[in-house]
């Protein structure tokens, strides 16, 4: 595979296909097996450099010198190979080298013999401020990064955050954990591109991986690893995935073909989270939404701007048969009232979103959380949608906690209470009980609105109650589900506000994830 684009900051540029992620684990292992395959030494490493090579030349500036950070291990070694080759081209270029030679690996020894064989200048100066650098490349550190930035590593990756110039990581941003994407100490390169080497890795995705990472680049280096022998530890979702939930209605199809939605939400004072999830239900294709208020004495029973809602009382979804049919989406502004109708939603409700207050109550009653698991034992599938606060609360630990690894406790909460557990934040995880979970590549700062998750659970409701028929599998039609709503959720914010200046309100986002998904649907020259 020649280089790649994976993601773009600030655009539409998003994966088509669903791709594979290994963590630094399986990474390992792949960059094992593909080192005892090449037909000569460094080999793969050549390669590897030849890409930062071409990359670095497309990124860079017009004028300037190629500054090539480069560390004691393989990438720095991939960066002294880019480094011999900007030289040979005629390009002004300065290698800074971290460490001594003797620590370097037998191939990235190579590089540093074939790069000063070739006349490549090196120092230990960092350039004054002016004139700037062509672009700056990060071969600092690469996968597998656990330990915080010290001495010399740490003054190259602090200066590279002072650089105007472009800023090129190889395989990660020096400073980054490859499975999380946080940094493994207060010093962290914050890169406008990175290209990621042989695979893609987890912590590129999630956590402040979006933000240090910039724009994502891919070089699998020709090798295709065995899914057999190498399965994939994550999946991103691809746009192709995610519009395949939402297929062209057929003519014969009606309001009964698409399923019902109930929003069991807004309590007191918070009746405008039911009425998002309930238009977001609407838009999102399911074919009747009914909307019963948490409050004892609500305040309306019909929404004057979508009167298509149909408002009901508790004693309409208590009625047998009801919520046995249906798909729910609770807590949703839910307040201390939702705890009151959970164990007759758990224990019913043939499919659950559970949100917001509807989480907090979960996890405030060991009695509730055994009623939750009791139902995938009964074939009863449910989607959490904790932000990072609500996931902490379930698992019982800090929110700090929780962000420091998104994806292994996203994991951990599913096996724990047998659902499907969708972690929001940036780079969106979707955890089955088992097998490998999804990551969301789109959305951005815009998101974080108020009304933003209550929009989401609406919609994620519609989706799955519209597919009607029996899931061989209910879970993981869940989590497609779930994956496929997270990703028309984030594509709709990135369009409909491409800079994140500021927040996109609920109710636009209705409307953005309507045009999206139709936009989407027609192809890349509708947009």
């Amino acid at each position: 595979m020649a280089l790649l684009p994976v993601l773009a900051p600030a655009s539409t540029q998003l994966p088509r296909t669903t791709l594979r992620v290994h963590d630094t684990a399986h990474s390992r292992q792949i960059e094992a097996s593909a080192l005892k395959r090449q037909t000569g030494a460094g080999q793969l490493m050549a390669r590897a450099g030849l890409a930062v090579a071409r990359l670095a030349l497309a990124l860079g500036q017009p004028q300037g010198t190629f500054w090539v950070l480069c560390g004691p291990g393989n990438n720095g070694g991939d960066g002294l190979v880019a480094a011999r080759l900007l030289h040979q081209q005629g390009l002004a270029v300065r290698v800074v080298l971290a460490g001594t030679t003797e620590q370097q690996p037998p191939d990235a020894r190579q590089a540093w013999i074939d790069a000063q064989a070739a006349g490549v200048p090196f120092t230990d100066e960092l350039p004054p401020p002016s004139p700037p650098p062509r672009a700056v490349i990060d071969a600092l550190l690469g996968l597998g990064q656990t330990r915080p930035l010290e001495g010399r590593l740490a003054e190259l990756a602090h200066w590279c955050n002072t650089q105007a110039s472009p800023v090129l990581s190889v395989d990660l941003p020096s400073g980054m954990n490859s499975d999380t994407g946080q940094a493994t100490g207060e010093v962290v390169v914050r890169a406008q591109a990175t290209l990621s080497l042989l695979t893609l890795k987890p912590g590129l995705f999630t956590g402040r991986g979006r933000d240090l990472t910039g724009a994502l680049w891919w070089d699998d280096l020709g090798i295709q690893p065995d899914p057999a022998l190498h399965p994939a530890s994550a999946w991103i979702t691809g746009q192709e995935t995610a519009l395949a939930v939402w297929p062209p209605r057929q003519h014969a199809q009606h309001k009964g073909s698409f399923g019902d939605l109930w929003v069991l939400a807004g309590a007191r004072g918070m009746t405008g989270a039911a009425l998002l999830a309930g238009r977001a239900g609407l838009a999102g294709g399911a074919g009747r939404v009914y909307v019963s208020l948490l409050d004892e004495n609500p305040p309306l029973d019909c929404d004057l701007v979508h009167p298509e809602l149909m408002f009901r009382r508790p004693a309409d979804w208590q009625a047998p048969e009801v919520l046995e049919k249906a798909t729910v989406v609770c807590g949703c502004g839910g307040g201390l009232s939702v705890r009151q109708l959970l164990p007759e939603v758990l224990s019913r409700a043939r499919r659950l979103v559970l949100d917001a207050d509807g989480l907090n109550a979960v996890a405030a009653d060991p009695g509730l959380q055994q009623a939750l698991k009791a139902r995938a034992q009964h074939g009863q599938a449910t989607v959490l949608t904790p932000h990072p606060l609500e996931a902490a609360r379930l698992a019982g630990c800090s929110s700090a906690a929780i962000q420091a690894d998104r994806i292994h406790h996203a994991q951990a909460l599913a096996r724990q209470l047998g659902a499907v557990v969708l972690l929001k934040g940036s780079g969106t995880v979707v955890a089955p009980p088992s097998g490998p979970c999804w990551i969301n590549p789109t959305g951005h700062g815009g998101l974080a609105s108020p009304g933003s998750g209550d929009v989401l659970a609406g919609w994620l409701g519609a989706a799955w109650g519209a597919a009607q028929e029996a899931a061989d599998d209910e879970m993981a039609l869940a989590g497609r589900v779930a994956a496929a709503s997270a990703w028309l959720h984030g594509a709709a914010a990135m369009r409909a506000l491409p800079e994140a200046h500021g927040p996109l309100l609920a109710g636009a986002l209705i409307d953005a994830m309507a045009g999206q998904l139709e936009a989407a649907a027609m192809g890349p020259d509708s947009r």
